[in-house]
């Protein structure tokens, strides 16, 4: 099981990396393959799977409110120390602390947990995506934006970035399918249909952009600062979530595991996009890298426990 598991995202991220690095491809090319993952095939995918079910098959409350306290008590603490001790302005620590408390949930994770779970893996994830789209990503937007625009007011840049989230596919595919488990509305067979075979494209070329994104990346602001947002998200988040399910609710052993797997996922790519776009290029991109190499290391690891 583990080898079944483990083996094709390696070798898919290792042929993403190959098609980059030798030439058949180039990072436009697969930078378009990761938005068509993120716009059509992850939207499609949700949306087909969350409306097949029922409510009480998709909302796990355990699951959700300690997934959001930890999410939120890591980029509280992060915020805290980039701006402090590391000595970052206000906006630069908005972003940089997104890093040290958000995984690649839906490229990665949907991936992985797919090959692990099949179908149950869209409930976790699902989740896990509201969680980033309504919570965290907003709260790094807020903040960044108002310490950038000085005369720019609180409810101009809230509605902005509102405006925003309704134009993300991913976070509307989630809504929309969790809204049609809600009403009991099925999607007619054609169009189930048509969403499967989008779906089913996700999770091997989600593996196969990260693998060619990370061509050219070098590792130019390895210091304390990087080391901490890696060892934030990929160890210190996994474990809080373990201990938080183990605990605090009466989750399941496999929701147990998918939450603590999410956790432990590299960094996501919107975090060195939203580094670059303000001016932390270096200091998002290195430890983007950091991350992705030990997140799987880390994740395969806890596979390799848990599925042996």
């Amino acid at each position: 099981m583990v080898f079944a598991v483990i083996m094709p995202i390696f070798l898919l991220l290792a042929l993403g990396y190959s098609s980059v690095k030798f030439h058949f491809l180039s990072k436009e090319n697969v930078a378009t393959v990761g938005a068509f993952v993120i716009k059509i095939a992850l939207p499609a995918l949700f949306l087909q799977s969350l409306a097949s079910k029922d409510l009480h098959e998709i909302w796990y409350p355990g699951y959700f409110f300690v997934y959001s306290i930890v999410t939120l008590l890591l980029y509280v603490v992060a915020f805290f120390l980039v701006s402090h001790y590391f000595k970052n302005n206000q906006s630069q620590s908005a972003v940089l602390s997104l890093g040290a408390s958000m995984s690649n949930t839906g490229l990665i994770g949907t991936a992985v947990l797919t090959l692990l779970m099949g179908q149950k893996a869209m409930t976790y994830t699902s989740l896990v995506v509201i969680i980033e789209s309504l919570l965290l990503i907003p709260t790094v937007l807020v903040l960044a934006e108002l310490s950038r625009q000085k005369q720019a007011n609180l409810w101009s840049i809230s509605k902005r970035t509102v405006l925003t989230l309704l134009k993300n596919p991913l976070f509307m595919g989630v809504i929309i399918g969790i809204g049609c488990a809600i009403l009991q509305i099925r999607i007619p067979r054609y169009l189930d249909d048509v969403l499967a075979l989008l779906g089913q494209t996700a999770s091997p070329l989600a593996l196969f952009s990260i693998g060619g994104g990370i061509v050219g990346l070098t590792l130019k602001y390895v210091n304390t600062q990087s080391l901490y947002l890696v060892i934030s998200s990929n160890l210190i988040m996994p474990l809080l979530v373990f201990l938080g399910l183990t605990y605090l609710t009466d989750a399941s052993q496999e929701m147990i595991y998918a939450g603590t797997i999410i956790a432990s996922l590299p960094m996501p790519t919107i975090f060195g996009m939203l580094g670059q776009a303000y001016g932390l290029k270096d200091q998002a991109l290195t430890p983007l890298l950091m991350s992705t190499i030990f997140g799987f290391m880390v994740s395969a690891s806890l596979i390799t426990l848990w599925w042996s």
